[in-house]
């Protein structure tokens, strides 16, 4: 007898003493189908929000430059404090500005002076014109030097004001409240003033309120056209309500409202510009920080699941789902916002569907591959 027949009645044998048919007992040395917990996508209406990245800026910032040239002699704040408007940053040397004034001073006496004798001179004609011993050309001439005199004395008082105004301008003062930066001259330079070409001597910013600016896409800011709840309320105080967060924070904390909608969309990039304005009574917003920004965009239904049953497939999100013969299908999906610890389906997915919530750590889990479905439940996040 040939050894393979031999084999072949040997497993006769065994399969009889079993009872099984020989290809259920193939079937009892595949591994079984691995467990998986699935769940249908938790429907519920919430409250929509959109959500824009941008950064923080000044609501107010001014370059200090001097209106009048000289030497700084002193500076009078410290590098990066706060300061009020009015308060005295520079001092420039004053000695010459107040010789000015001097000069400009004497020049309005002087001039007081000739407006006093031309005066007497028209009384003293105008007595002697009833006697006829003088004519009426030299009282005319006479009213004519104290005309020209009065002239000469206000442009002596117009002097003697600018004189004063420059003297007044070598004390620089804040023009604003805010964070001042540090100074860009020290004392003992000379420095340059005046409309044109002036010294930059240091910058401040005004940070309560404080700005924060935002680009929206031109879908998006269609659709709030439409529904009136931008366009309508980008120039008045009562704007549309928004939150913001920083970068290390987990809650909406910070509450503030859009005050300005830009006028165009950019070409370039498809986006309009918007900015929100926020109280900063405790200075901590600082312009140029980046932050998240949100805005109520109405209620509705929608589906959630957690965000970590979302994979990525090349350039698509997709969530494991449980099809027909307990098969693992991939289902492609648009993303939403988080919303109660769950992430916002906005497509691809259906309330009928069964997600895969847990076991997908199993490598024997892939699309194709036969599971064994257990019932899960998909809960919102519960808050302290």
């Amino acid at each position: 007898m040939s050894r393979s027949r031999s084999i072949g009645l040997v497993l006769a044998a065994v399969f009889a003493s079993t009872g099984l048919p020989a290809s259920d007992a193939s079937a009892q040395g595949a591994p079984p189908a691995p467990p998986v917990q699935v769940a249908s996508p938790l429907a519920k209406r919430i409250t929509h929000w959109d959500e824009y990245t941008g950064r923080f800026e000044a609501s107010d910032q001014v370059e200090v430059r001097a209106r009048v040239s000289g030497f700084i002699d002193s500076v009078h704040f410290a590098d990066g404090k706060l300061v009020q408007k009015g308060d005295l940053l520079f001092t420039i040397d004053q000695r010459p500005y107040r010789l000015a004034v001097d000069v400009a001073r004497a020049e309005v006496a002087r001039a007081k002076a000739q407006v006093e004798l031309a005066q007497n001179e028209v009384d003293r004609a105008e007595g002697l014109t009833q006697n006829r011993t003088i004519t009426a050309r030299d009282v005319d001439q006479r009213r004519a030097n104290l005309n020209s005199a009065v002239g000469s004395q206000q442009g002596a008082e117009a002097n003697l004001k600018n004189a004063e105004l420059n003297l007044e301008w070598t004390e620089v003062r804040a023009p604003l409240a805010g964070r001042i930066s540090n100074r860009r001259v020290d004392p003992g330079n000379l420095i340059a003033g005046g409309q044109s070409g002036a010294t930059l001597l240091t910058t401040i910013v005004a940070v309560d309120p404080i700005y924060f600016t935002f680009d929206v896409s031109e879908a998006d800011f269609l659709r709030y056209s439409r529904l009136a709840s931008l366009r309508e309320n980008s120039g008045g105080e009562a704007g549309t309500p928004v939150e913001v967060r920083l970068s290390d924070e987990t809650k909406w904390g910070r509450r503030g409202k859009v005050n300005f909608v830009d006028n165009a969309v950019n070409a370039r990039s498809a986006t309009i510009r918007g900015r929100a304005v926020f109280e900063n009574k405790d200075q901590f917003l600082t312009p140029g920080v980046f932050g998240r920004l949100r805005f109520f965009a109405g209620e509705g239904d929608a589906l959630l699941v957690p965000d970590t049953v979302i994979s990525s497939d090349q350039a698509n999100k997709v969530v494991m789902t449980v099809g027909p013969e307990n098969k693992v299908v991939p289902k492609r999906v648009e993303l939403g916002p988080i919303s109660e610890g769950l992430r916002v389906i906005r497509s691809g997915l259906t309330v009928q569907d069964k997600v895969i919530i847990g076991g997908t750590a199993n490598p024997m889990v892939r699309p194709g591959v036969a599971v064994t479905p257990q019932p899960g439940e998909i809960k919102v996040a519960t808050t302290n």
